[in-house]
C-alpha cells in the first residue's frame, strides 16, 4: 500500500539537486528563446541595450580602450548596420517607385485619389507648422542655449569645428526650386536615391496611367507588382539583421560621443525631447479625433515599427515595416498605405522640424542674439518649407539646420555641440516622424469604402506577411 523507498545518500542528494537545477535552467533557457523567437521588436530591444553596454565599455568615459582602437572595434561592431542599411537602400528606391504607382492605380476613383492626395497636404502642412511653432515655444521658454557659455566653450577650438556638408538647394530661388521638383533624369535619381525626385516622378506616371486604358497598361503594373515582390523579399532578409544592426549601431555611437557629451547637453536634449512627446500626444489625440480609433491599440500596434524606425534613424529603411503595420495591424486599406506611406517618408518630417526649431534658438541663446517676432515666423515658414522634402535619411536634419542658420546670419560655431549628441535626437524625431505617418494613414484610410478594407493587394500583403515585426 505504501511505497518506502531508501534514504538517498547526500552525494546523491547533491546530484539530484544539480540535475534539477540544469532542468531548471534549460527551461528557463528554452522559455527565453521561445519569447524572443520571431519577435524583432523585442530583439531590437536586446540589441539595443546590449549595444550601451558595449560602446559604454569602449567609450571614452570608461577609459578602458584607447580613442584609436575603440574607432576600430566600433566600426566592425557596426558592420551589420551598415549591411542592414546597404540592403534596404537598394531596394527603397524602388519600392518607392512600385508602391505609388500600385497605390495609384488600386485607388477607387479618381474622386478618392484627389481626396486622399488634398487631406494629405493639408495633413502635412498643418502638422509641420504647429510643430515647428512648438518647438520654438518650448525653446523659449526652457532656454536651453542659456546653460552653456559657447564663447568658454570647446567650440572655438579648431580642432573640434567640423564642416557641414553644403546643401546648394538652399541658394537657389523659389522657382528654380520649383522648377527642379520635375527630375529631368528620372533614372539617375533611382541611382542616386533622390527621394523626392523619385516621388514626384512616381506620382506623375501612376497619375498618367489612370488615364490610360487599363489592357494597354497591364503588362507595366505587372512590372511593379513583380518589382515590389522582389523588394520585399530583399527586405525579409534584411530583417535577420535588424537585432545585430541595432546593436552594432548603438555601440558605435556611444563608443565615438561617450555618455558624457550626453549627459552635458542635458537640458537642450530634454527640451528636444519634451517637444516630441508633445507631437506625439498630438499624433494620438488626431487618430482618436480623426481616424476613429482607440489610441491605446494605435500605439501598442505601431511599437515594432517604432522601435526599428529608433534604431535606424532613417523613415525610408522603415518604410516596408510601416506599409505592414499599416495593412495588417491598424487595417488600413493596401492601396491607401502604398500609397501614403511613400509620401510620407519624404513629405511628413514634423519631428525634424520641432528638432530644427528648437536646434535654431538653442544657438541663438548661445551666441547671445535675440530674435524679433517676424524673423521668428519667418523661420517657422522656413523649417516648414525645408522639413518637407527632406530626404528620409540619418543626419539630414543637421545639413538642413546649417544652412538655415546660414540664412538668418545664426553663428553656427555651437553647432558641433549639436552633433555630438544629434544621433540620439535623430533616432527619437523619427520615431515621431513614423508615427506621423502612420497616423495619416489611419486618418485617410478611415472614410475608405468597407469592402477596400477587407480586400488588399494579395501580392503586396503576402510578401508583407513574411516580415516579422
Amino acid at each position: 500500500m505504501f511505497n518506502f523507498s531508501p534514504l538517498k545518500s547526500s552525494k546523491g542528494s547533491a546530484v539530484l539537486l544539480v540535475d534539477s537545477a540544469s532542468d531548471f535552467l534549460s527551461d528557463l533557457s528554452g522559455r527565453l528563446d521561445s519569447l524572443v523567437r520571431n519577435r524583432l521588436w523585442l530583439q531590437v530591444i536586446i540589441g539595443l541595450m546590449m549595444g550601451i553596454i558595449v560602446g559604454a565599455l569602449l567609450g571614452p568615459d570608461m577609459g578602458l580602450v584607447s580613442p584609436e582602437k575603440a574607432i576600430i572595434a566600433g566600426d566592425w561592431l557596426a558592420l551589420p548596420g551598415k549591411l542592414f542599411l546597404g540592403l534596404i537602400g537598394m531596394v527603397v528606391s524602388i519600392l518607392v517607385l512600385a508602391s505609388i504607382i500600385i497605390g495609384l492605380n488600386n485607388s477607387v476613383g479618381g474622386n478618392q485619389l484627389k481626396s486622399v492626395g488634398f487631406k494629405f497636404a493639408i495633413f502635412v502642412v498643418i502638422t509641420t507648422t504647429l510643430a515647428a511653432a512648438l518647438g520654438i515655444s518650448l525653446a523659449l521658454a526652457i532656454k536651453p542655449g542659456a546653460y552653456i557659455n559657447l564663447h568658454t566653450s570647446d567650440v572655438e577650438s579648431g580642432e573640434q569645428k567640423v564642416p557641414l556638408p553644403e546643401d546648394e538647394s538652399s541658394r537657389r530661388s523659389a522657382p528654380q526650386i520649383i522648377a527642379d521638383l520635375i527630375p529631368q533624369k528620372p533614372l539617375a535619381s533611382l541611382a542616386q536615391g533622390e527621394m523626392l525626385g523619385i516621388v514626384v516622378f512616381a506620382m506623375l506616371i501612376g497619375i498618367a496611367c489612370t488615364t490610360v486604358p487599363r489592357e494597354k497598361i497591364s503588362s507595366f503594373l505587372s512590372l511593379m507588382e513583380a518589382l515590389m515582390e522582389v523588394s520585399m523579399t530583399v527586405v525579409k532578409w534584411a530583417m535577420f539583421l535588424a537585432p545585430w544592426a541595432v546593436f552594432g549601431l548603438m555601440a558605435q555611437l556611444i563608443s565615438k560621443i561617450g555618455l558624457a557629451t550626453i549627459l552635458g547637453m542635458g537640458v537642450y536634449i530634454l527640451t528636444v525631447l519634451a517637444g516630441l512627446l508633445c507631437l506625439l500626444a498630438m499624433y494620438l489625440l488626431l487618430v482618436a479625433v480623426l481616424g476613429k480609433m482607440n489610441p491605446i491599440a494605435f500605439a501598442k500596434n505601431i511599437a515594432g515599427a517604432q522601435l526599428l524606425a529608433f534604431s535606424t534613424s532613417s523613415t525610408a529603411a522603415v518604410m516596408p515595416i510601416s506599409i505592414k503595420t499599416a495593412v495588417e495591424k491598424l487595417k488600413v486599406p493596401e492601396n491607401i498605405a502604398g500609397l501614403i506611406i511613400p509620401l510620407a517618408a519624404t513629405v511628413n518630417m514634423a519631428g525634424t522640424a520641432l528638432y530644427q526649431a528648437v536646434a535654431i534658438i538653442f544657438l541663438t541663446q548661445m551666441s547671445g542674439r535675440e530674435l524679433s517676432l517676424p524673423e521668428i515666423v519667418l523661420i517657422v515658414v522656413t523649417l516648414v518649407a525645408s522639413s518637407i522634402g527632406a530626404p528620409g535619411t540619418p543626419g539630414v536634419g543637421l545639413v538642413i539646420l546649417g544652412n538655415i542658420a546660414g540664412d538668418f546670419g545664426i553663428s553656427s560655431e555651437g553647432l558641433v555641440l549639436i552633433m555630438g549628441v544629434d544621433r540620439v535626437l535623430d533616432m527619437s524625431r523619427t520615431v515621431v516622424n513614423v508615427t506621423g505617418d502612420l497616423a495619416a494613414c489611419v486618418i485617410l484610410g478611415s472614410g475608405a469604402p468597407v469592402q477596400d478594407r477587407l480586400t488588399p493587394v494579395e501580392l503586396t500583403k503576402e510578401k508583407a506577411d513574411q516580415i516579422p515585426i
